[in-house]
């Protein structure tokens, strides 16, 4: 984790982003400790006060807990996580030459799953890196307003499937008729206009505690809907080669034009 911390830093900082980290204490659920949870946040246009949203999950969970041979073993993320942290690394390097209107924080949460099975007991928190955020801006207001924001995770699927789900539909209706509006027009297949999951992510404390109207752009069926029995979430399997490039850009082609049709 620390290696990657100090990737993506250095990432940032040669491409001309404003990095700044959010580092705050949570207890570990096995030991009881403190333990250091950091959010990385990368400023785009600074000095505008009215801003949007891209976020991302950078950790792993601690152990691939749904693989059928190996619960306790090596879990790689590579879509989970690895994916949506991979876009936006890659779009830093657009975001200097866009015609930005608005100010854009991509924001990458710590700890969205640190969840561990002990004893057949699930034991720890969800979302700590996002409540965190969303509580630092309910009690340090400041000039900043955050009109939107886009939640992506396990977007990197080869068999690429992106429907609302019920949470993003609750909260943002409005933003995710707009961005599978942008995909529509962008002849991008992938994106269903139809609700098919309910899903907790970090999207809940970003609507629910801190009111910004976020959605998420997540393929939870991974491969396939067909799949589920044999789904490559949170097991071993999840690894680089059950993602596609392809998969990621299409992505970044709907959140870039969705960001250079923001107005001041």
């Amino acid at each position: 984790m620390l290696e990657q911390q100090r990737l993506l830093g250095d990432h940032f900082v040669a491409l001309a982003g404003k990095p700044e980290w959010q580092v705050f204490m949570h207890k570990h659920p096995l030991t009881g400790q403190q333990v250091e949870v950091k959010n990385l946040i990368v400023r785009w246009k600074p000095e505008i006060k009215q801003r949007v949203l891209l976020c991302s999950h950078y950790d792993t969970r601690p152990y691939p807990d749904q693989d059928p041979k190996n619960p306790k073993g090596l879990f790689v993320g590579a879509n989970d996580g690895g994916s949506s942290t991979a876009l936006l690394m890659e779009l830093a390097h657009a975001m200097p030459q866009m015609d930005l209107k608005v100010g854009v924080d991509f924001v990458f949460f710590d700890a969205e799953e640190l969840v561990y099975i002990d004893n057949g007991m699930t034991l720890g928190d969800y979302f700590v890196g996002s409540t965190y955020f969303a509580e630092q801006i309910v009690s340090a207001p400041s000039q900043t307003t955050y009109r939107a924001g886009i939640l992506m995770d396990m977007i990197g699927d080869k068999d690429l499937q992106l429907s609302w789900d019920e949470v993003s539909f609750k909260y943002a209706p409005l933003l995710a008729k707009e961005v599978w509006g942008i995909a529509k027009e962008l002849g991008l297949k992938e994106f269903s206009p139809r609700v098919l999951h309910s899903i907790r992510d970090d999207h809940l404390p970003l609507n629910q505690i801190a009111k910004i109207p976020t959605i998420d752009i997540i393929d939870f069926d991974y491969p396939t809907v067909a799949s589920r029995s044999r789904s490559h979430w949170h097991t071993m399997a999840d690894t680089p080669d059950k993602c596609s490039g392809e998969s990621i850009t299409k992505v970044a082609a709907v959140v870039m034009t969705w960001l250079q049709r923001q107005k001041p």
